[in-house]
């Protein structure tokens, strides 16, 4: 148990470190497989399998992260879209 908490810690702080060059959605994405992570493990530990728990956690983190980027591009096209548009109205 100890060895998979040390991975999962050693994991976020690497995914944590490398958000730089990434899109809003890409960062969105890892930080909600990080957040998944930890509570998955917390989440496995406390069943009895921390493994699962981990993978469990960081895909559904992952899946939410994304699917939340991708709402915040359709939102920010759709008032981009609306911008333009009042301003051809002018």
């Amino acid at each position: 148990m100890i060895k998979t908490t040390v991975a999962a810690i050693l994991s976020l702080s690497l995914a944590c470190a490398g958000c730089a060059g990434m899109t809003d959605t890409q960062q969105r994405t890892l930080s909600g497989a990080a957040i998944g992570t930890a509570a998955g493990g917390v989440i496995g530990a406390i069943s009895g399998n921390t493994g699962m728990g981990l993978a469990i956690g960081a895909a559904a983190g992952a899946g939410s992260g994304y699917l939340y980027g991708k709402h915040k591009e359709t939102e920010q096209a759709a008032y981009q879209k609306g911008y333009q548009d009042a301003q051809k109205a002018k």
